[in-house]
């Protein structure tokens, strides 16, 4: 039997375990990323930790998020995370210089390696045959030093593209499709691995933008065979020497095979408040648009702005509305602004932001009240805009171009009055690729900084005792199903500015459910989170797990969890249980909740099934899957109090097996 590209790459980084679905395996990674949001804590675990080298071929230090330096906390982060850099052996990205995925795919991804980032988004580079997966900080951490990655082996599912994209439709409406299909847990512990005769009809950019949008679906990571267009795409930006024609066998078994023929595509939308809500944009023509954003890591490059500069030759936009663009880099900002694109955008009502991911988050272009913004964002849950009852919409950049034109939601292909005679601009990539990276990208060799510097706002991790005998307490908080991280640790610039000082980004913890939360768990001095299906969905970011475990909650009852979010809870030491739907229902906020077994004892000897018992009046059965490994870990508080226990004995510090 021969093996699918996914087994391929695994085999090759393979340090521990069998390649059997839902089995833990441990994986050498080759690249590692992380950005401004997680990066301080990444940093300040690997010191924590003793290490002094980063061990993997590559490590890169992006400042992406919070470019906006509103106060000095922002700015202090930016120069600790450059010193870090220069003091470690990473690259690091100046505030400005774009989002770690786009900067990343431009500069350094490579077909068949590995790839571990601290964002959710990481699997962005699979369109280049790159195997990237996003995890929580404290993982990207122990990979710096030379440690394995662990996670389960996931299924395999074959994605086969067949046709070619027919006018106005785009790569956004090919992963649209998918999550209309599939929801957004439609992959969670998943690989989709693309076939197909459609896939050569897509260059590199179009690629991306799926493998990047997969995240929404809940896939560990989406990867794309290499072929002529991979090598076309790495000689336009002189990185031809890193190419390698890698694909599955021909005989290659997947757990499951999804078709999309990409000729039968049309303009998708996904409507608020979550990306899997898509219908066709004709269905929704109409309905008034106040906002229009291009950009983010999924539509922000080059190839997604210049259909839409081209749309906007020597016309306006509508007066009503105001349109952003958002590159994804500053490669690509430079590119449209010598090519004269961006006179042209500005000319018709465009502003330009600086390259980054804030608007994504709620820093930054936070819609008006009572408004429609329509982005070619990856995410809309309720609130990340940065208003609590907003009405964000995911689309291409075609149909966010057209809602501009217009001031309302339309399908492009009915525009032929605003347009004219012009044809759908489809996707054309440059003869090459420009831009002065070296003057924002910055090699260990030219480093500035060896030594770290750390400002006022900049604290320690704080590790959590090993595991007790009594773990539970008071039911907290009730949570519905589909609970992100951003409803966990809210990503607006007045929040996430405290991300290195844990005592005071603690005290928002969950406040978008309840802001009464964290004073009442800091009272109770102990406590348990309920919760319904997909727990944690959404950002990587592992504060959503260290804010709670500060806050004292020791166990999640949860019908599902999101894979990083679960792993994030065991390497923080909070005992993720699975309940059934019954159990779910029938618990109250408030109730007193034990889990009537040794905890302790019980994590440790590998038992599965633990009895919970709620208001000493009735019980119920919560399931623990977890392996061996990260049953230790459990045990220990977390990883970092796990891994550094290994140290102390004399092991090596990033081991964790």
């Amino acid at each position: 039997m021969g093996q699918t590209l996914t087994e391929k790459i695994l085999d090759d980084h393979l340090v521990e375990g069998e390649l059997t679905p839902g089995e833990e395996i441990g994986i050498e990674i080759d690249q590692v990323l992380t950005q401004d949001t997680t990066g301080t804590l990444v940093w300040l675990q690997f010191e924590a930790l003793g290490l002094e080298e980063v061990q993997t071929e590559l490590a890169a230090q992006y400042c992406d998020h919070q470019t906006y330096q509103f106060d000095f906390k922002n700015t202090d982060d930016h120069r600790f995370l450059r010193s870090a850099a220069g003091t470690f052996g990473a690259h690091f990205s100046r505030p400005g210089n774009g989002i770690c995925h786009n900067v990343h795919k431009e500069n350094f991804a490579e077909p068949g390696k590995t790839m571990l980032g601290s964002d959710s988004h990481t699997p962005t580079p699979g369109g280049l045959g790159e195997l990237a997966i996003g995890s929580g900080g404290l993982d990207v951490a122990v990979a710096m030093g030379g440690g394995a990655y662990y996670i389960e082996m996931p299924e395999v599912v074959n994605v086969r593209l067949e046709g070619e994209l027919p006018e106005w439709a785009t790569a956004k409406d090919v992963i649209l499709e998918l999550l209309r299909r599939l929801s957004v847990k439609g992959g969670v512990g998943k690989v989709l691995e693309y076939t197909g005769p459609g896939v050569e009809t897509l260059t590199v950019p179009e690629r991306t933008t799926i493998t990047n949008m997969g995240t929404e679906l809940g896939a560990t990571s989406s990867i794309f065979p290499t072929d002529d267009q991979t090598k076309d795409y790495l000689e336009r930006l002189g990185r031809e020497d890193v190419f390698e024609e890698i694909g599955p066998d021909e005989d290659a078994e997947y757990a499951d095979e999804i078709v999309v023929d990409l000729s039968d595509l049309e303009p998708l939308i996904a409507e608020p408040s979550m990306p899997d809500n898509v219908v066709p944009v004709s269905e929704v023509e109409g309905v008034d648009v106040e906002q229009v954003m291009i950009g983010s890591c999924t539509n922000g490059a080059y190839e997604d702005i210049l259909p839409s500069a081209k749309m906007l030759e020597g016309r306006n936009i509508d007066k009503k509305t105001e349109m952003i663009v958002a590159p994804g880099s500053k490669q690509a900002s430079e590119m449209l602004a010598r090519e004269g694109w961006t006179a042209e955008m500005m000319a018709a009502g465009v502003n330009f932001s600086e390259a980054t991911c804030g608007a994504c988050i709620g820093i930054g272009h936070v819609p008006a009240s009572d408004s429609v913004s329509l982005r070619t964002f990856n995410r809309n849950f309720e609130g990340r805009s940065g208003i609590e009852d907003d009405n964000v919409y995911l689309c291409s950049p075609e149909v966010a171009t057209a809602a501009a034109i217009k001031g309302e939601i339309v399908d492009p292909r009915n525009l032929a009055d605003e347009l004219g005679d012009l044809e759908a601009p489809g996707l054309e990539m440059p003869d090459s690729y420009i831009g002065n990276s070296e003057s924002d990208l910055i090699a260990p060799e030219n480093a500035v900084d060896d030594e770290l510097i750390k400002g006022p706002n900049i604290g320690d991790v704080p590790l959590k005792d090993p595991l007790e005998t009594e773990v539970g307490g008071e039911a907290l908080l009730k949570m519905e199903d589909n609970i992100t991280t951003d409803h966990i640790i809210p990503a607006t610039q007045d929040i996430l500015m405290y991300r290195s000082n844990v005592p005071k980004l603690s005290e928002f913890t969950l406040s978008r459910v309840d802001d009464t939360f964290a004073e009442r768990a800091l009272e109770a001095d102990g406590g348990v989170l309920v919760a319904g299906e997909n727990y944690g969905q959404g950002s990587s970011r592992e504060h959503a797990a260290l804010c709670p475990m500060y806050l004292g909650i020791e166990t999640v009852l949860a019908q599902s969890f999101a894979r990083i979010h679960k792993a994030n809870l065991f390497n923080f030491g909070i005992v993720p249980l699975t309940i059934d739907e019954e159990t779910y229902e029938k618990i109250e906020q408030g109730d007193d909740i034990e889990v009537v077994d040794d905890a302790a004892e019980a994590v440790k000897s590998g038992q599965e099934e633990f009895t919970i018992r709620v208001n000493d009046d009735w019980e119920a059965t919560g399931y623990l899957d977890a392996s061996d490994r990260e049953r230790e870990i459990l045990a220990a508080g977390g990883k970092l109090s796990h891994t550094k226990m290994q140290h102390d004995d004399g092991g090596a510090a990033p081991a964790d097996d």
